[in-house]
């Protein structure tokens, strides 16, 4: 059976009419076509819904118990392509992205904010997981965008730069070298040192830089997350070195934080899609948006 819209709009119209000549304009079908709309919407339904005298055209029982069904497969065929325009014209939507927990602090806030600012109807769910899990919810398309360091493992991403982030030295507030006003890389390495895990990539960046310096760091704890490692030298197990991006969230614990004066780390922060999807209208929206705020190389 292949009932079109247009035949179930002309059977109501027909119903909520008198006669044929009366529903023809409204449908602006002449009356001959009408007619045979309806004759053919029989046909398929396999059998008749009017009753026509030369004078009026009235319900068949049939045709009776039908009209509530159809009037609200009308309503639902209009408000499923309301949904659906609403939606296209930023009217209404949902947008899932991950970010890394120390941009989701920081810069994600001001960005979301303004965002919804132009687009007060879009719900945005946000998931902030360290920057491997960022990249992975991209890539198994759990979430539509991602911001996260630019890492050499971007394979089937588009990545947009944001900023650059120099990383800092972090130390408890009565360490030997809190009152300088920077540290380089060799008094760090002079001291027990903590660090990320050596799974994740800040671990691998600083640890690499360290082996172009030529120097070998103290190590003496590991941490999964930024937060712990935090916990870690406000007890005083050690200094570290983190991207400026946590620093906000390092002084909230009490530590200090020095720019490392000498050959800079840093890493370009930014923005991750994957290259072959299609983003909903509220993701490309977000994407473009950022685009335009940050249209760095």
């Amino acid at each position: 059976m292949n009932v079109s819209y247009r035949q179930l709009q002309a059977f109501v119209q027909v119903a909520q009419s008198s006669t044929f000549a009366e529903a023809a304009p409204k449908m602006c079908l002449s009356q001959p076509a009408l007619s045979s709309a309806i004759k053919k919407m029989e046909e398929q339904v396999g059998g008749a819904l009017f009753s026509r005298t030369t004078r009026k055209v009235q319900l068949s029982p049939e045709g009776q118990d039908f009209l509530p069904t159809a009037i609200r497969l009308m309503n639902d065929w209009q408000d499923a392509f309301g949904d659906l325009q609403q939606v296209f014209s930023m009217g209404r939507g949902k947008l899932s992205i991950a970010a890394m927990p120390s941009f989701a602090v920081g810069h994600l806030p001001s960005i979301l904010s303004q965002f919804q600012s132009q687009f007060p109807n879009v719900k945005v769910s946000v998931a902030d997981i360290v920057m491997e899990q960022v990249i992975k919810a991209v890539l198994e398309e759990r979430v539509a965008l991602g911001f996260t360091f630019e890492t050499e493992q971007l394979e089937g991403l588009t990545f947009h730069p944001m900023f650059s982030d120099k990383f800092i030295a972090v130390l408890p507030s009565k360490h030997a070298l809190s009152a300088n006003s920077e540290v380089s890389w060799g008094q760090l390495a002079q001291y027990p040192f903590v660090s990320m895990n050596r799974g994740s990539a800040i671990r691998r960046w600083v640890d690499s830089h360290y082996e172009h310096l030529a120097l070998k760091l103290n190590m003496v704890a590991e941490a999964s997350q930024l937060a712990t490692l935090g916990q870690f030298v406000e007890h005083g197990l050690g200094v570290s070195i983190v991207p400026g991006l946590c620093q906000q969230q390092m002084q909230r614990l009490g530590l200090v934080c020095l720019p490392i004066k000498g050959p800079g780390l840093s890493k370009r922060v930014g923005m991750v899609k994957k290259v072959q999807s299609n983003m909903s209208v509220s993701a490309q929206a977000l994407w473009d948006w950022v685009n335009q705020q940050s249209p760095l190389p």
